[in-house]
């Protein structure tokens, strides 16, 4: 289902919310066959695809099932504000907003093409909803901090600031000014969600900078935080986003565990693939293993 915003979750998770999470998961499917094409179109210049793998069931959840937004006018007051911090996830953002009708066809075969609005790293879009420029890591919580206060100054209680993170990006110092801003101002309205695939652009996050316990950070930020055991099954992180919505007292933070590359054998758990280029053999195996050929 694709969100207006008149029908407000049904009241806020009620009938409007997508209930049939098997279309969902088909759709996850179809978003990660999106996602090789598109890599393979692209040729030898490669894209982040990595990381775009890791974060597909939560982004396609967060389109079809939670995001309040109007496709016809992704700039209503009233609509969730989606911010991708980790700006080289941006081709999973873009394919699903092609399937669920944000983007063209027209539009998303543009992507990574001379004078493309649809680019590697996202390009603020305020006609399509996306609401920043994004890609230099660690900028994007700071972002989702300032529209939650701009949404309090409005008095708009009902629409809520989602930010999606790279467990990498939390090397950066403007990730912890921002997290003790939110709660300093009680940014209720401000939901942080960390792909958590333990892999960065050189190497595996705790040999480059041990994060050691994120939710123990957060919560001495005085975060609440939510833990998603299995950040590709649609069914638990719908029950955790839906859970956060209807309970949120405070900034909220949900750590997903994933897997970088998910869903392409040779890919899985691989940080050289953080960016990388298919050959025709690489990309029919790919295309076998997801079931496109």
């Amino acid at each position: 289902m694709h969100h207006t915003l008149m029908d407000k979750l049904s009241e806020l998770m009620g009938d409007c919310y997508n209930m049939d999470l098997s279309l969902t998961e088909n759709l996850a499917k179809q978003i990660r066959k999106d996602i090789v094409e598109m890599t393979y179109a692209i040729g030898t210049s490669g894209t982040h695809i990595g990381g775009s793998l890791s974060m597909v069931e939560l982004i396609t959840v967060l389109y079809n099932d939670f995001l309040l937004y109007d496709k016809n006018n992704m700039q209503n007051e009233n609509r969730d504000r989606f911010i991708l911090s980790k700006g080289h996830g941006a081709m999973a953002m873009y394919a699903i907003m092609h399937r669920v009708g944000i983007l063209s066809d027209e539009e998303i075969a543009t992507f990574k093409k001379d004078g493309t609005l649809y680019a590697t790293h996202p390009l603020m879009n305020l006609e399509k909803g996306i609401e920043f420029s994004t890609g230099s890591l660690g900028h994007g919580l700071s972002l989702g901090v300032g529209s939650a206060i701009a949404l309090k100054l409005k008095n708009n209680k009902e629409s809520k600031v989602v930010v999606m993170m790279g467990d990498g990006e939390c090397d950066e110092g403007s990730i912890w000014e921002a997290a003790m801003s939110a709660h300093h101002y009680n940014l209720d309205n401000l939901i942080l969600i960390i792909d958590r695939n333990h892999l960065q652009l050189d190497g595996e996050i705790n040999t480059i900078m041990n994060l050691i316990s994120l939710e123990n950070k957060f919560k001495s930020f005085g975060w609440d935080v939510s833990r998603i055991k299995n950040g590709h099954n649609v069914e638990e992180i719908y029950d955790v986003l839906s859970d956060v919505r209807q309970k949120q007292k405070s900034p909220h933070v949900v750590i997903a565990e994933t897997i970088k590359g998910k869903g392409v054998s040779f890919i899985e758990n691989k940080y050289n693939w953080h960016i990388g280029v298919l050959s025709k053999d690489q990309y029919e195996q790919a295309c076998k293993e997801l079931e496109v050929l």
